[in-house]
């Protein structure tokens, strides 16, 4: 199990600031990770108001899986790699917004891989643990990702 706190999203996910969403990695195995988020008036997807959309949870969800497989990749000794996401599977939520101030549990366990291919269930939970929304992601890591992005603007 990964120390609370050793890593943060911004070294175990290929984004750029301001796109790395989640605050912090609450910890991590070979299975499973969690990560924390404050919603904050600031967040770029705010709305003044109301708070951010609960669509915008699926995003949180696939950064999840991205610090599992930046996780994987820093205890191998390499960086962070580009993945994505292929797909979503019954995503639900209890409720339309999150609102500010609430501090948000964010975890993605492992279910299926096979190479670059992983399946995760994911949920958003309450800082009292109230299950707020839940989906099941398809992502995949390939090999090599320029290629496959190269292949993708040829057409």
């Amino acid at each position: 199990m990964m120390r609370a706190g050793s890593c943060s999203p911004e070294n175990l996910l290929p984004h750029d600031p301001p796109m790395v969403l989640l605050d912090e990695v609450l910890n991590g195995n070979d299975k499973a990770v969690s990560a924390a988020l404050t919603v904050r008036p600031e967040d770029r997807f705010f709305v003044p108001g109301r708070g951010i959309p609960a669509h915008l949870g699926l995003e949180w969800m696939a950064q999840a899986c991205g610090l599992y497989a930046g996780l994987q990749a820093y205890a191998a000794g390499r960086p962070a790699a580009l993945g994505f996401l292929l797909g979503t599977r019954r995503y639900r939520a209890t409720r339309a917004w999150f609102t500010e101030g609430e501090r948000l549990q964010i975890g993605a366990t492992l279910v299926f891989r096979e190479g670059g291919m992983a399946v995760f269930d994911c949920v958003i939970r309450a800082e009292d643990g109230e299950e707020l929304a839940v989906a099941q992601l398809t992502t995949y890591q390939p090999e090599d990702p320029a290629a496959v992005l190269s292949n993708q603007a040829m057409g």
